[in-house]
């Protein structure tokens, strides 16, 4: 499921997962760090260039501040491009959650933030400034004998059910490269758990 494809349409449509074709996982493993997490903010052009790149790091790692977004620090917020939680109230008897869709949703994003070494994340200069921006990330998670993965956040979040793939004004997907992820969730798994939420 670790994937990413190239993008040719307009900045205006494209997605940040797309700025620049698929993720370097040896890159982003060697960005990791003894006893920190380390995230590191790229920002591409048009052309697949990245003319800046922002590095943090914490001891303690980021937290989820909403279903989407997560503080990088006083000026900078980084929110999940393309997803976004279920609407109103949620039961899944599986996991013993009843509740809202934005706590289910949260929640999901924070054991996401529990353990990465690294946060990768892409987005476009045109966000560069702002206090909140649009960006689609990875994370590197390291347990020694057991797992060692680059995993894309959006999607890990999408394919357990915890959020789903936005839709535009227009009523089109903002993110079809997570479509099969999406399908995966919709087996029944997070949100999908309730059939209420199928008919949203």
């Amino acid at each position: 499921m670790r994937r990413a494809a190239g993008c040719l349409v307009a900045i205006s449509v494209c997605l940040p997962a797309y700025a620049a074709g698929p993720v370097n996982e040896a890159y982003v493993r060697s960005l990791a760090a003894p006893g920190k997490t380390v995230l590191i903010m790229e920002y591409y052009d048009g052309q697949g260039n990245v003319p800046e790149r922002k590095g943090y790091a914490s001891a303690s790692g980021f937290k989820a501040i909403t279903a989407t977004d997560f503080q990088v620090d006083a000026n900078l917020t980084v929110r999940l491009f393309g997803i976004e939680p279920c609407q109103g109230d949620m039961v899944n008897r599986k996991e013993d959650f009843a509740g809202s869709c934005d706590a289910y949703a949260r929640q999901g994003l924070a054991t996401l933030l529990q353990s990465p070494r690294v946060i990768y994340c892409r987005t476009f200069v045109s966000e560069t400034g702002a206090q909140v921006q649009d960006a689609t990330c990875y994370g590197y998670y390291n347990y020694p004998g057991s797992l060692d993965t680059v995993d894309m956040f959006e999607e890990q979040l999408v394919s357990v059910g915890s959020h789903r793939i936005a839709k535009r004004p227009d009523g089109t997907p903002a993110r079809a490269d997570l479509k099969e992820a999406e399908d995966i969730g919709r087996r029944g798994y997070g949100m999908w758990a309730d059939p209420r939420i199928a008919g949203q």
